[in-house]
């Protein structure tokens, strides 16, 4: 299957890289048009014209996408085709006109060009239809979350892809006035259990979650409390006192969806799903 980089390439070698192994290069910026005219490739490879139409981060102004289409189209290195796309900005916000808008400009910038088409973000897979195009490029819906700044995957059919799963270590009694985690900045209310489940920041878990952050404990529903630390987080335990060591402890995931402990620690689903850190474990599995 191809495989397209959405930031292309910077330098010679990868350029022959991505020949080598048929990659396919968005090209977004004028010093990678040059590296291409200058470079003879032993394979031409695929390409991917970015237009910019709002993002102002990757891509050609519209009105120099034809004069560049050009280019391309006479470049030895590159292959018989050339595919447009563009990203939009807005699409995270259903209410916001700004994505028709970046529409619109992408189709008056490469209108009578030909090649296959790609706008549709998350986003707009699920809220513009008419950007569908010829490709789509699902990002955070593939994880079952919700690329939209509210709500979450599950109001849009969507399942959660992954789950971040550790299990109770320890179970402590508490009592009333004592302080928990680093700084004291959690004190018990009564006499209580409080857990101690192996993660922390250290395996990607937000470090700056809040207490009342929920948690999962044998399917049961807690909340964080204290600190979270590098290797560790402190849960409530009143409402599932008969907990044990050894118990699974489900971080994000099916029954609790990432956006609602993104929202506690002032984040976003996204951050938290791409910053697991290598030393957690994966484990796939077919349902």
């Amino acid at each position: 299957r191809p495989v397209v980089l959405l930031e292309g390439f910077f330098d010679t070698q990868e350029l022959e890289t991505f020949s080598a192994h048929g990659l396919q290069a968005v090209v977004h910026h004028e010093s990678q048009l040059e590296l291409l005219e200058s470079t003879r490739l032993k394979r031409p490879i695929s390409v991917w014209l970015k237009v910019d139409t709002g993002m102002h981060r990757l891509g050609f102004a519209p009105g120099a996408v034809k004069g560049v289409w050009q280019r391309l189209r006479r470049c030895a290195s590159v292959g018989d085709d050339v595919r447009l796309m563009t990203h939009f900005a807005w699409a995270d916000d259903p209410e916001s006109p700004m994505t028709d808008r970046q529409a619109r400009a992408f189709e008056e910038a490469v209108q009578d060009l030909p090649g296959e088409r790609s706008l549709a973000n998350s986003g707009a897979i699920l809220g513009w239809p008419r950007t569908h195009a010829d490709w789509v490029r699902p990002g955070i819906m593939l994880y079952g979350a919700t690329p939209f700044l509210k709500g979450a995957g599950a109001d849009h059919g969507l399942q959660p892809a992954m789950s971040l799963r550790t299990e109770l270590i320890a179970v402590n009694r508490c009592r009333r006035g004592e302080t928990v985690g680093y700084g004291g900045a959690w004190v018990c209310p009564e006499d209580m259990p409080v857990g101690v489940a192996a993660a922390g920041y250290g395996d990607g878990y937000p470090r700056h979650a809040e207490a009342g952050t929920p948690v999962l404990v044998g399917g049961r529903r807690v909340t964080l409390v204290g600190r979270v630390s590098m290797d560790m987080i402190c849960l409530d335990l009143r409402g599932h006192a008969e907990a044990q060591v050894g118990e699974e402890v489900v971080l994000w995931g099916e029954g609790l969806p990432v956006e609602t402990v993104a929202q506690h620690a002032g984040t976003i689903g996204y951050e938290l799903l791409c910053r697991i850190s290598p030393r957690v474990a994966y484990m796939e599995t077919e349902q």
